[in-house]
């Protein structure tokens, strides 16, 4: 057993990790529910649903069989040119809990590359149509959107971008309309809106599309965005007829309350962007869904106006069957209501937030919590993240905070017992900072 936790000590380069200061990995055996188990007998309640994958479970029996049986029937075969029954049976899912107002699935491997997708299809749809200028960008402040290189120019520039900002294109970058508490929260909101109102009054013909993480700003720390924002940029894009591109990648699949966040305020984008809880956290896969109005501007006797875009395990076969069980799930446990009932215990404890001392704010929006720590080093790099994160670990409970936020974005399956258990938790490290402060 120890030989393989060596080799992957001497020869695993792992994500987000500064590999000479970092403490050694985990060990991770098996999952089950909302369980993580490690080498050494330890059980960790996973609370973050191993980075915002992980629908209904660990190993999901029902997931797991649907793979089994995929694989022993069709495992892999090229796209351009063949379909089969998991990708034609989930592309039409898909479209259906958009109200097929989305009518078209392209397929790739991860959030990343389904944002690159967005983004070529935005710009080419324009080119097609003959008109090469309308080709820029806008996003967001807070944005997060991935990090192959389009992905990471929608984001916001920061250290993790630097490195390659000489390598990044240029997009028109607007306030985001993150909820403020207090009385300046509406004017705030107003004041986002109107910039983009602006902008869009004198340049809107030159601009192809706007990507939005609709309501939630994730990797920002979980930053959630003013009620009503979304319809109202979705009103503008509408006018002037840009492109509307929701990043649903970790909103998606009931994260947010709803099946996808653009539901709680009605908004139908022209693109989305699925990956994460596609597949119930079984298998890496993305889609990129978009209107029938710009499939239909590749649709052309010129060979040279398709979308030359592809990847070698594009729609494949059991990732597919997959996410069609994950969806099955939905339906057989009832899992919109599993996802109720996290949100209403998300609210039952906020007043245990309210008023600490430690607390600059504590949000909910649908099964995620955020409780904001005041620290004087805040952001991502804040020196509290790695405390806190051994705590958790320590006392039996992955959370891995973004900085100074804590964020609890639990499997659905989770236990009321647990959950609250995570909560009470976070609190203790509330009162443990207190003691020994960071």
């Amino acid at each position: 057993m120890n030989n393989w936790i060596e080799d992957g000590r001497n020869h695993i380069w792992h994500p987000f990790t500064q590999m000479k200061t970092a403490p050694a990995p985990l060990p991770v055996i098996r999952g089950e529910k909302e369980y993580l188990f490690l080498e050494d007998g330890t059980r960790l309640i996973d609370g973050i649903s191993s980075w915002w994958v992980t629908l209904h479970g660990h190993s999901h029996p029902k997931i797991a069989e649907a793979i089994a049986s995929q694989a022993k029937t069709l495992e892999q075969v090229i796209f351009a040119g063949f379909v089969h029954e998991p990708a034609a049976k989930l592309s039409k899912r898909l479209s259906v809990l958009w109200q097929n107002h989305l009518t078209r699935s392209f397929f790739s491997d991860d959030g990343s590359t389904a944002v690159e997708v967005a983004l070529k299809m935005s710009i080419q749809s324009r080119v097609n149509q003959g008109n090469k200028k309308r080709n820029q960008i806008i996003a967001l402040e807070h944005a997060y959107h991935g990090d192959t290189l389009g992905a990471m120019s929608v984001g916001e520039r920061s250290i993790w971008t630097a490195p390659f900002h000489s390598l990044l294109f240029e997009v028109v970058r607007m306030p985001s309309p993150v909820a403020e508490s207090g009385p300046s929260a509406e004017e705030h909101k107003q004041y986002c809106l109107d910039s983009l109102m602006s902008y869009l009054e004198f340049h809107h013909e030159s601009v192809s599309a706007i990507i939005v993480e609709p309501l939630v700003h994730g990797a920002s720390g979980m930053l959630m965005w003013a009620p009503g924002a979304l319809s109202e940029i979705r009103k503008l894009t509408s006018k002037y007829g840009i492109h509307l591109i929701a990043d649903e990648i970790m909103t998606g699949f009931g994260r947010t309350g709803k099946w996808f966040a653009c539901n709680h305020e009605e908004v139908f984008p022209d693109i989305v962007c699925l990956s994460k809880g596609l597949t119930g956290g079984f298998l890496p896969m993305s889609i990129t869904m978009c209107t029938e109005e710009i499939y239909e501007q590749f649709l052309s006797d010129d060979r040279m106006k398709a979308f030359f875009h592809g990847h070698s395990y594009t729609a494949n076969p059991i990732a597919c069957a997959a996410a069609n069980a994950s969806l099955d799930v939905f339906e057989e446990e009832k899992t919109l209501e599993k996802i109720v009932a996290i949100e209403n215990l998300h609210q039952s404890r906020l007043k245990d937030y309210e008023n600490h001392p430690l607390v600059a704010d504590a949000r909910i929006q649908g099964t995620i919590f955020a409780v904001e720590i005041k620290n004087p080093d805040g952001g991502y790099f804040s020196a509290i993240g790695p405390k806190l994160y051994d705590f958790y670990l320590k006392n039996g409970v992955l959370l891995r905070p973004l900085g100074n936020t804590v964020y609890i974005l639990p499997p659905f399956c989770i236990s009321p017992e647990n959950l609250g258990k995570i909560h009470d938790l976070i609190l203790e490290s509330l009162n443990w900072i207190l003691k020994e402060p960071v």
